[in-house]
């Protein structure tokens, strides 16, 4: 999902206590994607359910790991992505039919006991659903944390809030956050464990990182016009990139010819999708103003209620983290980055 620019920036590792004090703004359907991906049984690949076959993994993943970040000091909230724009059509189109694909495939090898490639297509195969959002958003809302929906992309909700100073950082694992212009993006925020490197039997550690957009552009020498060129060459959810074009090729094109016209003079462009729509909707994305960002007293009822008698999920550890919440959300820490990341 989105634009791989990982090869070009630079990102520095942090302890979620070294973001203590600070609001972070989380991608929600981002996030809730994750945990629908990597909180799985182990063996079928089979998302957590309850005792009504509802499931829960997106839940847990929310309650346990946001109950996490309150504890570090960090203060969350989370947005929601609204309509989609047109361009971004065919990217759902196309995602729908893998995830099919992929569901089709769990089964057979399921089948075939197959587990290590059941569970790799039963993770290709996650859907976060409508009533998914609702429901998360409730419990948030429970638990006094505050949801934001974004008219369009979250990603650009995030960045505008970001500009404005609403919240210090985004949070996502897409770099679409800095062509949309986000000061600084969080990467791994709510992510724990290892994950395993492609093409190899290598498995690393996942680590919260930081990436600063002032710094990305003065270590690649662009701006971030130019940043925006380069993902539309290597390609974005709202179009195709051109074939051979990798994130180092691309940006040898925007420094040499610099412009979006002159790059798309000099390369091959199949797509029917028009290149300078893109880069104008990565300029002037649709935001809103947040106005109202309140955090408040988690309910304990009410998330007792809705996680253990409506979810199954454990009494004791609701109400365990419901008393972190009370203890922690309301606290006002004061930290910088600055002496660290100077």
């Amino acid at each position: 999902m989105g634009v791989g620019l990982g090869d070009l920036v630079e990102a520095k590792e942090v302890k979620l206590t070294d973001l203590a004090g600070r609001i972070i703004g989380i991608d929600g359907y981002n996030v809730s994607y994750q945990f629908l991906t990597r909180i799985r049984q182990k063996g079928t690949g089979e998302t957590l359910r309850d005792s009504k076959g509802r499931v829960t993994s997106h839940l847990s993943g929310l309650f346990y790991r946001t109950s996490n970040l309150i504890e570090a000091g960090i203060k969350p909230l989370f947005v929601w992505d609204g309509k989609p724009p047109k361009l971004k059509e065919r990217t759902v189109t196309e995602r729908r039919v893998i995830r099919e694909k992929a569901a089709r495939k769990w089964v057979e090898a399921l089948e075939k006991g197959e587990k290590k490639e059941a569970f790799a297509y039963a993770q290709a195969s996650s859907t976060l659903t409508r009533d998914m959002v609702a429901e998360s958003i409730q419990l948030l809302d429970y638990m006094g944390i505050p949801s934001i929906q974004a008219p369009s992309e979250g990603e650009a909700q995030l960045a505008a809030m970001a500009v404005r100073g609403d919240v210090w950082a985004g949070a996502s694992q897409d770099w679409d956050s800095l062509l949309f212009n986000s000061p600084r993006l969080v990467r791994n925020l709510s992510l724990t464990g290892q994950r395993k490197i492609p093409r190899k039997n290598v498995y690393v550690e996942i680590k919260p990182e930081l990436v600063e957009l002032d710094r990305v552009l003065r270590a690649l020498e662009i701006s971030r016009e130019q940043l925006i060129i380069v993902g539309i060459l290597v390609g974005t959810d709202y179009n195709p990139g051109i074939k051979g074009v990798g994130p180092k090729t691309a940006l040898r094109l925007v420094k040499e010819h610099r412009t979006l016209d002159r790059v798309l003079a000099n390369v091959k462009w199949e797509s029917d999708v028009d290149a300078g729509e893109v880069f104008n909707f990565f300029l002037n994305p649709p935001a809103t103003e947040a106005s109202a960002i309140r955090w408040k007293e988690p309910d304990v009822d009410k998330l007792v209620g809705f996680m253990v008698e409506e979810h199954d999920f454990s009494r004791d550890r609701v109400v365990k983290v419901a008393k972190i919440l009370r203890e922690n959300l309301l606290k006002k820490r004061e930290k910088t980055l600055e002496s660290f990341f100077g």
